[in-house]
């Protein structure tokens, strides 16, 4: 299946990012920041595959170069923790030939940002190890026909219903600030996520792969499917060399659980599509043959084994009675559980299975949120152990005052401020609170644990209820069909009108009740 990650990212100058570093590493080139006096370099020659800028029409054309590019970005931003530039990575489909991967980031730019008056910088990496993505660097400035960098935001003044200034008591206009463009808008990340899907599967669909991707969340594509947790690249290295971790078994739980849902719950639906499909079977064939008297499942399954026969009569008789057995040991365990569920009718099984997805469905939804909230715990811990490791260096950064040497400290530690300040977030989020109490959370896992295993025992139960009826659906479903078996060296004859097979049925029973109540002429006479 084609990757479906989608990273959207701001370049801020608070948390020590730097866009000449960021272009420096998409682009494995060696660039020189005019800010921070310093070299920035990246060797990327094995994985780079392209790099390229695509400017707006009146963009200079010295912009061309990255280095004059991201310095003239850094330049126009004299705030301390200005926002630089947007960084967006994105996989691309290994199901598309790799000569195409151009093509598609440069008519995905050109549409969703050139053309609005952003510059793209570019880069596609692959190591051969299944990965192809690419890094997008955007700038955030909106520039004028002259190739001059605009303000973000400028001051608008509020004016009251006869068109004038509003004073404040402490002397100055009520103002507010308008932004000059609305690129920060969150609907473009939708937007943009939305463009690069349709693109992608555009391609795929060229290619004529059956793949598509959807970068929308499980829970807006109304797949009811738990997420995994991120390893991160400790735990990933660890899982490779075949040592379990916390978060590797939380995965494998997570995956055991989304496999049993999806089984019970794709059975169930298949069941349900068949019985209606069987009802109205049933209706056509009352209505033609103008039969008072439904089908029963007992019947159909006795003429599922007579069927079965019937199709073996040019077979070896060794053959034909080890398959005769095997259809009667399957018919009789068919209709043991009709006889132990009291199903006779068609609205019997339509009930049954109606009831079975009712007992499931609330099992799969407390399994999915047991399992949720085991998710949540593991990143609650996670995040936890990070901010304690790394609150030291956050503090240090934090008591600095004078801005060269804040800075500088921030370039310095620049990625555990940013792991710190994820830790935060994720914290504030799942949490509430950066004080996690660690016995709460491993009682709560615990119970939470012991919890999910019940249901998926409760789930598994479900399966052999699930498997006669499935078997049972089989059964008629022949019956109905008069679906030949595939014989040696024959081949299954085309399938006649459903209607059609049952008159046929119906008139060779009433056939046969003619000649068995007919006298025999000599014994007449």
């Amino acid at each position: 299946m084609p990757c479906p990650h989608f990273k959207i990212t701001i370049v801020k100058r608070s948390q020590g990012q730097s866009a000449v570093a960021g272009a420096a590493y998409q682009s494995g080139e060696r660039l020189f920041s005019e800010y921070d006096q310093r070299t920035k370099f990246y060797n990327k020659k094995k994985e780079l595959v392209h790099a390229e800028i695509m400017l707006p029409s009146y963009a200079p054309p010295g912009y061309a170069d990255r280095a004059t590019l991201w310095n003239a970005v850094e330049a126009v931003e004299n705030q301390w923790n200005s926002q630089l530039a947007r960084r967006i990575v994105l996989a691309f489909p290994v199901e598309v030939p790799k000569e195409q991967y151009l093509s598609m980031i440069k008519e995905f730019c050109q549409e969703q940002f050139v053309s609005k008056g952003m510059i793209a910088d570019f880069a596609i990496h692959d190591k051969g190890d299944g990965n192809p993505h690419a890094h997008i660097l955007l700038t955030l400035r909106a520039i004028d026909e002259h190739g001059k960098w605009l303000p973000k935001a400028r001051k608008v003044y509020d004016l009251d219903e006869n068109g004038e200034r509003i004073r404040l008591a402490s002397g100055n206009w009520k103002c507010h600030k308008e932004n000059t463009v609305d690129w920060n808008d969150q609907k473009y990340a939708e937007v943009w996520r939305h463009g690069w899907e349709t693109i992608t599967n555009r391609y795929l669909e060229a290619a004529g792969r059956p793949e598509r991707v959807d970068l929308r969340s499980f829970e807006r594509q109304g797949i009811q499917q738990i997420p995994t947790v991120h390893l991160g690249p400790a735990a990933h290295q660890m899982e490779k060399r075949g040592v379990e971790t916390f978060l590797g078994n939380l995965n494998r739980d997570i995956r055991a659980a989304n496999s049993l849902m999806q089984s019970i719950r794709s059975a169930i639906r298949g069941l349900q599509r068949w019985i209606a499909d069987l009802n109205e079977k049933k209706q056509i064939l009352l209505d033609a043959l103008e039969q008072a008297k439904e089908p029963m499942l007992s019947d159909l399954l006795v003429d599922y084994f007579n069927l079965r026969n019937e199709q073996r009569s040019d077979w070896s008789g060794k053959a034909k009675l080890k398959c005769t057995v095997r259809d009667f040991e399957e018919v009789k365990r068919a209709v043991d559980y009709l006889k132990a569920h009291s199903l006779n009718t068609i609205e019997d099984l339509d009930t049954a299975i109606s009831n079975l997805n009712q007992t499931a469905a609330p099992l799969r939804r407390q399994l999915k949120q047991s399992e949720n909230r085991m998710r949540a715990i593991a990143q609650i811990k996670d995040a936890a152990a990070a901010h304690a490791k790394l609150k030291p260096i956050h503090d240090t950064f934090i008591k600095k005052n004078f801005k060269l040497t804040k800075d500088a400290y921030a370039a310095q530690h620049k990625e555990e401020l940013d792991t710190f300040n994820k830790a935060v977030r994720t914290l504030m989020k799942l949490n509430g609170s950066t004080a996690v109490d660690f016995s709460a959370l491993d009682a709560e896992f615990s119970a939470l644990q012991s919890g999910s295993a019940e249901l998926r025992t409760k789930l598994e139960t479900l399966q052999p209820d699930v498997s006669a009826l499935k078997n049972i659906r089989k059964y008629i479903d022949m019956v109905l069909n008069k679906q030949q078996l595939s014989t040696p060296g024959g081949k299954p004859p085309e399938k006649e009108s459903v209607l059609k097979q049952l008159e046929q049925l119906q008139q060779k029973k009433s056939n046969y009740k003619t000649i068995s109540t007919t006298p025999n002429r000599e014994e007449s006479l």
